[in-house]
């Protein structure tokens, strides 16, 4: 969820243009062209200069795409403004681009309930490479995805300025990343759940396909927390759609990520008074490092051999557990405060199933290096709030809290800290309609597999927003339903030490988009790769992204700094 998350991409949108007053035009599916002025235009070939480039570009203005068009009910999008953009950056062949700025309106039926419409960017540049890449969102989105940036979690070149034509959308709603008030439209809420992704995508391929005169050869997904979630989603809801996915830090189980927030915030704030400080945070990483940080030969602030250090959980408690009768207790946690600990650390088990069958949402490693000390942890003061909030009451228990009042709820009343997870009667049946409708779940991948699908997973293993153990268990799932063979064929998952929900010890810069396309184009698999880190204090320093289940693991006196100087192992 780039901040489910980190912040989103932000964008001008489209302001409010109207294309009122153009000459109307309407794209035909299928056809090379559009209607003007009673005759066909033809477009499609790639401008020769400039100047033909930025002349096709504003021919687009205006232009409305059938409801016939896309795929998913809807009342058909328009153009609202298409502007030549010339920025000179790099050199490549991105550096200039169409850029279009659109609007897709809910069908009929659909905008009587004040479903709100998709807003969407569509970058084409005139060195096109035949590529498009759809790029997923942040949070609860409500910003229009540029598609001008790099891929999430990637740090890489932008894929634009490589020649791919690039688009995203703002799922359906306009609003902070953070906010979910626009679940109390059921319209809003199944776009943000996956129609948006259906309807972006082939309103996009539509102005491709009329502005260079042929569809994409490749198409593909890039995305990371909700885009994570996003590219799931459309490998499971829409394979025919792409070639490859890139789902970063994918927030498949979204419900048990609002849930687990329920039950930390009940941990923190409820009568067990729990809350953890920031103090006390540092104080249990502190313990982790020690316990498991040189384990893999480099004591650099990270945790590698997470499935070792996990043996040593018991240990890491018990030596912070203060005594009976302490009198000082700012250097050990107390019983209650442990409790928070482990609602953060175990499962949150249901005695009921969800979609899928699912009924597990797996803790964090915060005994094996996630930091939950700053970011998106618990947040800043033991103090109770009616309505919680990000940065004083941390990430999870502030969204766990607005799920439940605009998805399950609809009741702006409804505490969090008061509802019982085990036993949530009446709301049961929509806690598991929300499941099925909003994550990324199904197991079935099949249908993706078939037509040659490709996906790409990286996760933090010290994330404190999408748990790097769900991730993980999506990945054996997938092994146990399809063999290690089949899984290889089409599925690579890289398990990052140090880094966490976009932000860590470790932030590495990587070419996932590279790559993706290496493999689909070119049948090259990918195994070690390399990632940069980008954090200022180790600008540079390099490590193996290992695939699963390998971790880099330090070969001898090596330079700490040289991705060459680890191998990749495996504590499996």
């Amino acid at each position: 969820m780039k901040n489910d998350m980190a912040a989103p991409e932000t964008s001008e949108g489209p302001g409010g243009q109207t294309g009122s007053g153009k000459v109307g035009r309407t794209f035909l599916p299928g056809c090379l062209g559009v209607l003007l002025a009673g005759g066909v235009l033809a477009l499609g070939a790639t401008p020769a200069t400039a100047a033909d480039s930025a002349t096709e570009c504003v021919k687009l203005t205006g232009m409305a795409i059938p409801a016939s068009a896309i795929a998913l009910p809807t009342g058909g999008a328009t153009v609202l403004s298409a502007q030549f953009v010339q920025t000179g950056e790099t050199g490549g062949p991105g550096d200039s681009y169409c850029r279009v700025l659109g609007r897709i309106t809910p069908d009929a039926a659909t905008a009587t309930t004040g479903t709100p419409e998709i807003n969407f960017q569509l970058n084409l540049p005139a060195r096109w490479n035949g590529k498009a890449l759809q790029m997923g969102g942040g949070g609860y989105n409500g910003t229009v995805v540029t598609g001008t940036t790099s891929v999430s979690f990637t740090r890489s070149t932008p894929p634009l300025y490589q020649g791919y034509a690039t688009y995203g959308s703002d799922s359906g709603h306009v609003g902070l990343s953070t906010s979910g008030d626009f679940g109390a439209n059921a319209g809003a809420l199944r776009n943000f759940a996956y129609e948006h992704l259906k309807k972006t995508h082939d309103a996009a391929f539509a102005l491709i396909e009329a502005h260079y005169g042929r569809r994409p050869d490749r198409s593909y997904f890039g995305g990371a927390s909700t885009g994570g979630r996003e590219g799931m989603t459309v490998v499971q809801r829409f394979p025919a759609d792409y070639d490859g996915v890139i789902a970063n830090a994918p927030a498949i189980y979204f419900w048990g990520m609002r849930l687990i927030g329920v039950r930390i915030g009940q941990a923190a704030y409820g009568p067990s008074h729990g809350y953890v400080s920031t103090a006390k945070f540092d104080l249990l990483r502190e313990a982790v490092l020690q316990a498991c940080d040189a384990q893999d030969g480099a004591a650099d602030g990270m945790v590698s051999d997470v499935a070792s250090c996990r043996g040593r959980h018991d240990e890491i408690l018990a030596s912070l557990r203060c005594k009976p009768g302490a009198n000082d207790t700012a250097r050990c946690l107390t019983e209650p405060e442990i409790g928070t600990v482990r609602s953060i650390e175990d499962d949150l088990v249901l005695p009921y199933s969800l979609a899928y069958g699912v009924t597990r949402y797996p803790g964090y490693t915060l005994l094996q290096g996630a930091d939950f000390a700053r970011g998106l942890g618990m947040g800043s003061t033991a103090a109770r709030a009616p309505v919680p909030n990000s940065a004083e009451h941390g990430y999870l228990y502030a969204q766990g809290d607005a799920y439940l009042r605009y998805f399950v709820t609809g009741d702006m009343s409804t505490d969090a800290l008061e509802f019982d997870l085990a036993h949530p009667g009446r709301y049961q049946d929509r806690l598991v309609e929300l499941s099925g409708l909003i994550g990324a779940m199904n197991p079935d991948t099949t249908a993706f597999q078939a037509r040659g699908g490709k996906l790409i997973v990286l996760q933090g293993l010290a994330d404190d927003a999408v748990s790097s153990n769900g991730t993980e268990a999506y990945y054996h799932d997938q092994v146990a339903r399809y063999g290690q063979e089949k899984v290889d064929a089409f599925f690579r998952l890289y398990m990052v030490p140090g880094f966490g929900h976009g932000r860590g010890t470790f932030v590495p810069s990587w070419d996932a988009v590279g790559a993706l396309d290496e493999w689909v184009t070119k049948g090259t698999t990918p195994g070690v790769l390399v990632g940069r880190d980008v954090n200022a204090a180790t600008a540079g320093r390099a490590r193996p992204l290992c695939p699963y289940p390998g971790y880099p693991r330090r070969q001898g006196e090596g330079d700490m700094n040289a991705a060459g100087s680890f191998a990749c192992v495996s504590s499996q």
